[in-house]
């Protein structure tokens, strides 16, 4: 059975979420805050909160983000940055 979800692969879904984290206004010293991360995630492209949670994970461990201990915010990294040119 094909899987039709659009963020069911990580890789897809850290994308995605670099590309929200690309169009909005950072915050306080470059924060990306989790809510302004999460709410079009989950709601306007209708990834699960799973997939939601792969992708986050997905793009810390590869380096794209960094992530505040309390999960509170997020950061680019100069490979995130570079990502996109």
């Amino acid at each position: 059975m094909k899987n039709d979800r659009p963020y069911s692969d990580p890789e897809k879904a850290a994308r995605k979420l670099l590309e929200i984290a690309r169009g909005l206004e950072p915050y306080m010293d470059g924060r990306l805050l989790t809510e302004k991360l999460n709410w079009p995630m989950l709601t306007e492209f209708k990834a699960t909160p799973a997939e939601y949670g792969a992708g986050i994970k997905y793009a810390v461990d590869q380096g794209w983000l960094w992530a505040r201990e309390s999960g509170t915010y997020y950061k680019f990294t100069d490979a995130g940055k570079d990502l996109f040119g």
